[in-house]
């Protein structure tokens, strides 16, 4: 782990949030930080299936999709290395018993972005199942009143906005140390 940074963990990190609201860049960047490997739960998905998140959901609705995901973040918790960073796909942490394993086994980030970003970032993609052939901005909106205050049950909770990776990592890792700082202190 890089000691510069002054984190010390002893379980591992997990990013939450909707999609577009940067996850897996700043996860990415999270773990190159601290020397930890990443992991991308939507991935290891695609991997396991043989097929995207886009196919998955169209051969096999949102359902199972669901209990593959529980499935695969329960193995990448159970993967050695135990430390390191996991980016989970938007509707992951929805799933109680994958919100439970999460809350219970890592650190747990929310990255809370307001719709206009998401909308921004996630309109020139067609990797966003629930996005395509849709108002992205009705959906997103959606999302936001249904999930938000599920979200809110993470450990850590960072707003981002149209800003460079480098300026969101740092609030990441600031809002990290903070955290450890009142856990610690009682």
């Amino acid at each position: 782990m890089n000691k510069d940074v002054e984190i010390f963990l002893d379980r591992p990190i997990v990013m939450v949030g909707l999609m577009g609201a940067g996850k897996t860049s700043v996860g990415r960047a999270l773990a190159r930080r601290l020397g930890m490997p990443f992991v991308d739960s939507d991935k290891e998905i695609e991997a396991a299936a043989g097929c995207s998140v886009v196919d998955i959901f169209s051969m096999y609705g949102e359902e199972e999709f669901r209990r593959a995901e529980q499935r695969v973040i329960a193995r990448i918790f159970d993967t050695s290395p135990t430390l390191k960073v996991i980016s989970t796909g938007e509707g992951a942490f929805i799933t109680p018993a994958v919100r439970d394993l999460v809350l219970n086994r890592a650190l747990s980030v929310w990255l809370k972005a307001d719709l206009d970003l998401l909308v921004k970032r996630t309109n020139s993609r067609d990797t966003r199942p629930q996005l395509l052939h849709a108002d992205s901005r009705k959906i997103l909106a959606q999302l936001i009143e249904e999930r938000y205050n599920i979200y809110a049950k993470a450990d850590i909770m960072v707003e981002t906005h149209d800003e460079s990776l480098r300026k969101t990592l740092n609030k990441v890792i600031t809002a990290i140390k903070e955290y450890q700082k009142r856990h610690k202190n009682g």
